[in-house]
């Protein structure tokens, strides 16, 4: 006969098992939703309607626990604070006023400690006769009440912001790298975008809209620029390049990667730091380091938004369309597909990736 003893081993020891951590994604779509995805299954987990979102949840920011998510909705006009879990909304946070419309396109972020929730806002005054266009700035909010903690002007033009890994800065994606101090929003420094390589390259143009720089903690974004002394009838005169910023060290580094014959409209670091991803009707490898371009497949169909998993594995793209492109980030073969409820558009919308102990 067994033991009470060899009976009960096998779930205390299930018990004393540390969480698995676990990569979901979560994914806003037209008009109200969020999807989370469970990335090892390659299926909807859940979806979570939100009231008054419409046109779209532009921007999900995920606490670093994984319980609860900070969404852009309602014409980018709130702000709602989101369980999950249970898909409740905890708290709305209205940007505006009777007096003033603010808009928060897509700069935001949240704080490593998760105690502040950082936005970059668009004000327009309201009177009765005109509007009145106000300075940008940067906000920031106290995520337990929603009262506002601090607020400074900002630059026009930023689009990705960023926390630093200790909470002590801002990166804001504009003309330049502005750089913010993160207890008063006040602009304290900025690292050079449209003044890089002059007297070799013209003006970087830069676009960037998609904030996914969590699993690597490296904002990156392409360029493009054509060579100072370049024949405008050669080709390899027109350069794409490719922007990191290290959001641990604060190193900012801009390199020219390859010529312009196609265009990507979003890229993501790799975990290791080794290699970048970039995606829009190609998907496309490169050396993190030399900015050297290793591959690059055709894509079914156009895709804004790429990020991937927190062991370096596997590239997820969406936004467009209705459904999230999984490859393999060392081939980049198609490994399958993940068609979201009732193929609803992700549009402009950022897919980020969560890990959530289980």
């Amino acid at each position: 006969m067994r033991t009470l003893t060899a009976l009960l081993a096998p779930a205390l020891l299930a018990a004393a098992a540390p969480a698995q951590a676990r990569d979901y994604l979560i994914a806003p779509t037209r008009p109200d939703r969020l999807v989370i995805v469970d990335t090892e299954a390659m299926a909807v987990d859940k979806v979570i309607t939100i009231d008054m979102a419409a046109p779209l949840p532009s921007l999900p920011v995920v606490s670093a626990d994984g319980r609860r998510a900070f969404v852009i909705v309602a014409q980018n006009e709130e702000i709602v604070e989101i369980d999950l879990e249970s898909g409740e909304e905890v708290q709305r946070l209205i940007l505006g006023t009777e007096q003033e419309r603010v808009k928060a396109l897509f700069g935001m972020d949240l704080s490593p400690d998760g105690t502040t929730l950082a936005v970059y806002e668009s004000p327009v005054g309201l009177f009765k006769n005109h509007f009145e266009v106000r300075p940008t700035r940067l906000s920031l909010y106290d995520t337990a009440t929603g009262a506002l903690k601090a607020r400074a002007e900002a630059p026009r033009q930023v689009t990705v912001i960023a926390y630093s890994k200790d909470g002590s800065r801002i990166y804001g994606m504009g003309r330049e790298m502005h750089v913010f101090d993160a207890a008063t929003g006040q602009k304290v420094d900025e690292l050079p975008i449209h003044g890089w390589g002059k007297g070799e390259y013209v003006q970087p143009d830069v676009l960037d809209a998609w904030s996914q720089f969590e699993v690597a903690g490296m904002v990156t974004t392409p360029f493009y620029t054509f060579r100072e002394d370049g024949d405008p009838e050669d080709p390899e005169a027109y350069r794409t390049g490719l922007l990191t910023l290290d959001l641990e060290t604060g190193e900012m580094v801009m390199k020219d990667a390859e010529a312009t014959d196609i265009f990507y409209f979003s890229t993501v670091a790799d975990p290791a730091k080794q290699r970048i991803f970039g995606v829009y009707n190609q998907l496309a490898s490169f050396d993190l380091e030399t900015r050297a371009p290793i591959k690059r497949v055709n894509l079914p169909h156009s895709y804004y938004s790429v990020n991937v998993s927190s062991d370096g594995s596997t590239v997820y793209i969406g936004g467009t369309l209705g459904n999230i492109g999984v490859y393999d980030a060392d081939t980049l073969e198609k490994k399958g597909q993940i068609d979201l409820p009732d193929g609803h558009s992700m549009s402009l919308a950022s897919v980020r990736l969560f890990t959530r102990d289980e």
